[in-house]
């Protein structure tokens, strides 16, 4: 069975200012969402699954599912707030969503093969389309096995400000140990340096490896996925911003030598549009992908 590719749509860009999921930006309007599913296709994934807010469906139907009719099967899972598991209780006036690990779980009685997920707004690269797809293959009919792509921190800043990046940690066999959230990380004076939390800036190894939000999961994801956000909903419930994130449920899942997660190392230059002034830079770069003959002209 071939590997699913899901892509988290559901979030809409804050900093970027609109919704970047369907910003056309490639020369006959395609989105970066049209390139990750080109790049997935190419690898061998054999079916695409989005989870995004039904307020956009008709939008987002129009603009990027109608693209890829005949071309690979889609199915579309919608992310909602009251979207919880039976029993369960949370504040009235929250508005906002309950995070990466939330989305995932909307697709838990639709996947039932090895997936990978990834942002719907990051240009990965088909390098780590092909890693992740020869992984996921690897793993059919496994339990416990997960894989992330570990981006070189120095392939991943915007040119428009600082971002923020989980740092990976990991033991002698490539293996993730740990992932620590650094904040406000940019280049200066030929350094890479973000605050350390004590008022100091620590200096970051360009070589670094960083999450990009690229997993690849074996099914069993989703019952731990669901066991984790319901202990989230016992002790944070109540909160209005506090989300669940799938680097929180893998490290969990870690510390209790429950699954390994395999640190897989990509030549892929990332680049999205986490502000909108690196909207420019976007249509540039894959501008010159084209002209280097790794895209054609029109995708689809």
């Amino acid at each position: 069975m071939k590997p699913t590719l899901f892509v988290l749509a559901a979030g809409m860009g804050s900093r970027y200012g609109s919704l970047k999921q369907l910003d056309p930006l490639g020369p006959n309007g395609e989105t970066i969402m049209d390139y990750s599913v080109y790049d997935a296709m190419r690898a061998g994934f054999g079916k695409i699954v989005f989870v995004i807010r039904e307020s956009f469906a008709d939008d987002f139907k129009r603009v990027v599912l109608s693209k890829f009719d005949k071309k690979i099967p889609c199915e579309v899972c919608y992310q909602a707030i009251e979207k919880i598991p039976q029993g369960y209780a949370y504040n009235p006036e929250r508005t906002k969503p309950w995070g990466t690990n939330h989305a995932v779980l909307m697709a838990k009685d639709i996947i039932h093969e090895p997936f990978a997920v990834i942002n719907a707004d990051d240009f990965y690269g088909h390098e780590s389309f092909e890693v992740l797809a020869d992984f996921l293959r690897s793993v059919e009919n496994k339990r416990n096995e997960y894989c992330m792509i570990g981006y070189r921190i120095t392939n991943t800043l915007s040119e428009s400000g600082s971002v923020n990046r989980g740092i990976c940690q990991t033991d002698n066999d490539g293996y993730l140990t740990n992932v620590v959230e650094r904040i406000d990380i940019e280049e200066k004076g030929g350094r890479i340096v973000c605050p350390d939390g004590t008022g100091k800036e620590l200096t970051i190894e360009p070589n670094a490896l960083v999450s990009m939000n690229m997993w690849g999961f074996t099914p069993d994801y989703f019952e731990y996925a669901e066991e984790d956000f319901k202990d989230f909903l016992k002790t944070k419930g109540q909160e209005l911003k506090s989300e669940s994130y799938i680097p929180t449920v893998v490290n969990n899942l870690i510390v209790k030598n429950v699954v390994k997660c395999r640190v897989l190392d990509t030549p892929s230059k990332w680049f999205g549009v986490t502000y909108a002034d690196d909207r420019e830079q976007v249509v540039m770069k894959i501008s010159e992908l084209i002209r280097k003959g790794v895209y054609p002209q029109k995708l689809f």
